[in-house]
């Protein structure tokens, strides 16, 4: 436990697994170096600044699981557990969860190196503050004008209102026996590895999700223009 910090309640899972193939890495993405260092590398330091947080699993690609702990060495005050990814990002993040031992887990992307300590602390609040909701999930409200278009097509079909309109991002924090609840009930109409996130399980469970505003850095990276701004984010 961080010394002076409220009681630990709540495991980080990081969803490590991806290709990288946007990115054009020719490896996994999450051991793509940023200023120096993997991706990865940034998230785990994050965890280990939040003083709400006290244990770490990480869901990383078959032949990278040694590397991956070599990267959670370099934290010894933080509890850490790398197991192999699944087929899918959703798959990856269910084998994760069966490692986790306490009521609350916090899942993120590997991609989103920059998300501060602040943040996954500010998650972890949020749900032991307010019992009635499941899950509560780092957004950004929408700025951009958003259009539709014909399916399969480049052809306007008309412009969406972006009042009420957020941008999911990680850290989503769940509490762990809803998750595994919605987890469940995905793979059972075999529609889990489909979730392009886990707050899209629990909304499909008709469960409450909160939104907890994330800052402006939070990007993910995903091209290597992506590289470019994250390592000018830090740079600032």
């Amino acid at each position: 436990m961080h010394a002076g910090a409220m009681p630990l309640t709540a495991t980080a899972v990081i969803a490590a697994a991806g290709s990288g193939e946007r990115l054009g890495a020719g490896g996994p993405k999450a051991f793509v170096g940023l200023a120096g260092r993997p991706l990865l590398a940034h998230s785990l330091e994050a965890i280990a600044a939040a003083q709400r947080i006290g244990a770490v699993v990480v869901a990383a690609p078959a032949d990278a699981v040694d590397r991956a702990r070599e990267l959670l060495a370099a934290h010894p005050g933080l509890e850490g557990t790398v197991v192999p990814g699944g087929p899918s990002r959703a798959e990856s993040v269910a084998l994760a969860l069966e490692h986790v031992a306490t009521d609350l887990v916090l899942v993120h992307d590997a991609a989103r190196p920059l998300a501060p300590p602040a943040l996954w602390d500010a998650v972890v609040e949020r749900l032991e503050r307010d019992s009635e909701l499941s899950a509560v999930i780092a957004a950004a409200p929408v700025t951009d004008t958003i259009k539709s278009a014909e399916p399969g097509t480049e052809i306007v079909t008309g412009t969406v209102p972006r009042d009420g309109l957020w941008g999911a991002q990680t850290p989503q924090g769940f509490r762990v026996a809803a998750l595994r609840a919605a987890q469940e009930a995905a793979r059972a109409q075999g529609r889990l590895a489909d979730a392009t996130d886990e707050a899209r399980l629990i909304e499909e469970a008709g469960e409450r999700v909160g939104l907890e505003p994330a800052p402006a850095g939070n990007i993910k990276v995903t091209t290597a223009e992506d590289l470019l701004v994250a390592a000018a984010l830090l740079g600032a």
